[in-house]
């Protein structure tokens, strides 16, 4: 009876379809970077390129949108979040139908910039309205859906997407994540309201300055550094991932399509579960708990040999909670560092530092692996190696990280909150 009268209490309705509609715009964005990954076994063949190009079409998205998020910083408190978040999204879905209509490599690695540029923001904009609509005591939880959108991308996007290009080319599943992506903006455009409680406590400095001011911050530059290491390493062994499991491992293309559509169910149903936990015994303690099982499964997965199927299955399933589990940990924990003031600004560049982190971490992996003339990869545990060196020093970084956010009192959530029920 108590429980019952208190769970629909948890969230109001308006929040619901908020946490709704930024799942489903983080599926689109985060889909859209995905989806090169298994498609890597493909383009390598098709357009003739190496792993090194390959490697720069993966980090030419995120090296553009680091850059976006950074022009992006100074402005970002300055304007109602829903008009930023639409203008960005629109952009992203320009990228992504030029992404789908491009005829080479080059017209390519110039979509994958123009789709960066716009689409790197979007996530910093979600975060700062998650921040602003809702309490730290229930951030782990809205993270744990709209984080959902990993899993389903995985679940039905990628799997999908993989059976668009292997039956009408690698550029299909692009005009499929344009089409959907219309239909989503469409649907925030009517429905969300304005979010601007931010804007009557917004700073009178300059974009330049806010932005300046912002990277001067003690405590956001440490933020910042637990970032960079956490995406450096997190990066590196995504795009390879496809080709290493088919040439390295032995998993046939049909046998690819079903190991993500697997490891995202099992990512689908624990991820809300995760939120609630670290909603419960804390942010970091899932963060730890998280990357502790990422470093287990990335020493285990990139020094494997050819290997049956369902051990595959099994070491991604686990390495994909715990990677999910740190990054669920890891933001929500991060978005109690600003303040309110400061909030589209710290998203921002934090974005930004993601992205670029990300680019050098793919960049720097295309450089590390070198495809032999059977199409196995080597060197990718040295990747491995890496990503395990950077998990093991970012959990040092979010130690001082929770150590500050517990030490200083949690300002706005309060009045914030009663936006949504207000409008």
């Amino acid at each position: 009876m108590t429980t019952s009268a208190i769970q629909p209490r948890v969230f109001t309705r308006y929040q619901a379809f908020i946490i709704a509609m930024l799942a489903i715009l983080q599926f689109t964005v985060v889909l859209d970077f995905m989806v090169l990954s298994p498609l890597g076994v493909l383009l390598l063949d098709k357009l003739q390129i190496n792993t090194s190009q390959f490697g720069l079409v993966v980090s030419a998205y995120a090296f553009s949108a680091g850059a976006s998020g950074l022009l992006a910083a100074g402005f970002a408190d300055r304007f109602d979040r829903k008009k930023m978040l639409l203008f960005f999204y629109v952009g992203f879905i320009t990228g992504t139908l030029l992404c789908a209509t491009a005829p080479n490599y080059h017209f390519l690695l110039i979509a994958r910039i123009v789709t960066g540029l716009f689409g790197g923001v979007i996530s910093s904009i979600s975060f700062a309205i998650i921040t602003d609509l809702f309490k730290m005591e229930v951030r782990g939880r809205v993270m744990g859906f709209v984080q959902m959108a990993f899993a389903v991308s995985q679940v039905m996007g990628i799997p999908v997407g993989l059976l668009l290009a292997n039956h009408f080319g690698w550029h299909a599943p692009f005009w499929m994540i344009a089409g959907f992506g219309a239909l989503v903006g469409i649907l925030i455009a009517v429905y969300m309201r304005p979010v601007n409680a931010h804007l009557a406590v917004k700073s009178d400095l300059n974009p330049l300055v806010h932005l300046l001011k912002t990277l001067s911050q003690p405590n956001y530059l440490l933020a910042f550094g637990a970032t960079t290491l956490m995406s450096t390493g997190g990066f590196m062994l995504m795009p390879f991932a496809s080709t290493f499991s088919t040439h390295n491992l032995g998993i046939t293309m049909d046998q690819l399509t079903l190991l993500y559509g697997i490891t995202g169910v099992f990512s689908m149903i624990f991820g809300p579960l995760t939120g609630k936990l670290s909603d419960r015994i804390g942010k970091f303690q899932v963060f730890c708990l998280g990357s502790i099982v990422t470093i287990i499964t990335i020493a285990i997965y990139t020094n494997l040999g050819l290997t049956p199927f369902a051990w595959v299955v099994a070491i991604n399933v686990f390495m994909f909670l715990g990677v999910s589990s740190r990054m669920i940990g890891g933001q929500a924990l991060m978005t109690a560092v600003p303040e309110m003031r400061d909030r589209g600004a710290f998203m921002s560049i934090n974005s930004s530092v993601q992205q670029i982190s990300g680019g050098i971490g793919s960049a720097v992996a295309g450089i590390l692996v070198v495809q032999t003339s059977s199409g196995a990869l080597q060197h990718y545990d040295r990747l491995g190696y890496v990503a395990i060196a950077a998990t093991l020093i970012t959990i040092s970084f979010m130690y001082f990280v929770n150590k500050m956010v517990s030490a200083q009192p949690q300002k706005a959530p309060a009045k914030i909150v009663e936006v949504p029920a207000e409008v």
